[in-house]
């Protein structure tokens, strides 16, 4: 089998296959009987098995049954799905932010604050946000579209820390309201930022969804502006979108 010109080891892909398998199943059934529900012969499956054991990446329970070894948990516990999004998001991002020729961010939740993976694009350097930077999460565009999609549970536990500080007139700092803006935002797709973390600042942004549903980062066009006015992002909004579903295939896509 052929992908892309470069040949694929079949005997790599089958035994992939049984460990999928294998974990998938999470220890209920023996090998010959994953073995018969693949499709792979008991024998190969049982020296697939006995490989994947010898090599960490599966260990024995009991009447024939497997679990996750000690080198697979570690190699899970290294991963920073975040980061890997981004990663999958950055070159994506750079081509957005040729055609808004603006500032295009991608941020992620950690502990009520949003850290910024990705920043590129035409005024990057004047806008004061950095990659790696922590900012809180109410008063961005990122922020809203991430607290939005907050589990009831943990959302509520947010809103509770309230009121929050105000950094510029238009800062929402009551919790109240705050939960009436993140009710829109969830429902409408999108957050918009109106000179609440800064006055000369406006922006847009959505979300990147995992496939079963969870929202895992956000992408944001931002613009400098003067005066009161916000901008019309429209258009922006636009390409957003088209942009997150690129991402979510890349990241998520088989």
């Amino acid at each position: 089998m052929m992908r892309n010109g470069t040949p694929q080891i079949g005997a790599t892909r089958r035994s992939l296959a049984m460990l999928d398998a294998v974990i998938d199943d999470g220890g209920l059934s023996n090998v010959s009987d994953l073995a018969r529900a693949c499709g792979i012969p008991v024998a190969t499956a049982h020296r697939q098995v006995a490989t994947l054991v010898a090599e960490g990446y599966l260990t024995r329970s009991d009447r024939g049954r497997h679990l996750a070894g000690p080198r697979l948990r570690r190699l899970i516990a290294r991963i920073d799905e975040k980061q890997v999004i981004a990663a999958f998001a950055a070159p994506l991002l750079h081509r957005l932010a040729a055609k808004v020729r603006s500032v295009v961010q991608l941020g992620t939740l950690e502990g009520g604050m949003v850290t910024y993976r990705l920043k590129t694009g035409r005024g990057a350097g004047r806008l004061f946000t950095r990659t790696n930077m922590q900012l809180e999460a109410y008063c961005s565009g990122i922020g809203k579209v991430l607290l939005a999609h907050l589990p009831h549970a943990e959302r509520e536990a947010y809103l509770a820390e309230g009121p929050f500080i105000a950094l510029t007139r238009a800062t929402i700092t009551d919790s109240e309201a705050l939960r009436r803006e993140l009710d829109r935002v969830r429902e409408q797709g999108f957050a918009r930022d109106r000179q609440e973390v800064a006055e000369d600042l406006s922006c847009v942004a959505v979300p990147i969804t995992s496939p079963p549903g969870t929202v895992v980062a956000a992408i944001s066009v931002s613009r400098l502006i003067r005066g009161e006015d916000c901008l019309d992002h429209s258009a922006d909004l636009a390409l957003l979108r088209e942009t997150a579903a690129a991402i979510e295939r890349a990241a998520f896509s088989p």
